[in-house]
């Protein structure tokens, strides 16, 4: 297995209030090398936690994530990690943006052969030297996942890279990242609130339930690509997902109005 995580749980303890706040827990994920794995879950429910812990930047309170045998205990080049906010450097031109993690690790000559190979992949090549305040937001997250593919790890960790993007942006970049993908063969983990996006793009969708977050649901998409909008396919496997989920969320509202009522009596 390539990817596992084997009863995974993630807790915070609050020591002023003596407290412990259960984000998620019991979460069992198992991802084959080169699928195209999508969590998708309501806010509150530890996607983006768990996207965290996977790339090493959170630690897991109980239970263990390993990745081609190796158990997770900090970042590494094997993990690229693409955030919602593209993370920039301002002060950098596009190529330098996607060189700026090889330094030290080759040569300048081949650091910019890397760059330009990943940013031709993002049809970007033409605007290399441009600055990053004069590129769209759709390109500005081609520049993050370029600078995240340059690094060649083996697995691309994405917590909702297209969520600050207007639809039309957003269809679009699901196209371009569906291509690299085809082209480069990585194993994607991408987390999304978007139904739609997560059965456009994905081999597998993983649902999370809230509070705690666990998993209710670890569905195959076993519909041809390219995914085009309308296809019946989709339309009834976004009702089965959207009624997974309604339960969730009608279960977080009728708890949020039940500490309502309780505070002001």
């Amino acid at each position: 297995m390539f990817l596992k995580m084997d009863n995974v749980g993630k807790y915070f303890h609050n020591e002023e209030k003596q407290s412990t706040f259960e984000v998620f827990s019991g979460i069992d994920i198992s991802v084959e090398e080169n699928q195209f794995v999508s969590i998708l879950g309501p806010s509150g429910c530890g996607k983006s936690t768990l996207l965290s812990m996977v790339a090493g930047l959170e630690p897991a309170s109980e239970g263990e994530m390993i990745l081609e045998g190796k158990e997770i205990k900090q970042p590494g080049p094997d993990r690229g990690m693409v955030f919602q906010q593209p993370a920039l450097f301002p002060w950098l031109n596009v190529r330098d943006n996607v060189t700026f993690p090889l330094k030290g690790k080759m040569s300048r000559t081949e650091a910019n052969k890397q760059a330009d190979h990943y940013l031709k992949m993002v049809q970007l090549s033409r605007f290399k030297e441009n600055y990053i305040y004069e590129l769209s937001g759709g390109m500005q997250q081609r520049v993050a996942i370029a600078r995240a593919l340059a690094m060649d790890p083996k697995i691309l960790l994405m917590d909702e890279p297209f969520g600050a993007l207007d639809e039309q942006t957003r269809y679009i970049m699901h196209d371009e990242l569906m291509k690299i993908w085809q082209e480069t063969k990585k194993t994607i983990l991408f987390v999304t609130h978007s139904i739609q996006e997560a059965i456009k793009l994905s081999d597998r969708i993983i649902v999370m339930g809230t509070r705690p977050g666990r998993i209710i649901a670890d569905i195959t998409v076993d519909i041809a690509r390219p995914r085009k909008r309308g296809i019946l396919e989709a339309i009834e496997l976004e009702e089965r997902i959207m009624g997974l989920l309604e339960g969730e969320i009608n279960k977080v509202l009728k708890e949020e109005l039940t500490n309502e009522v309780e505070f002001t009596r």
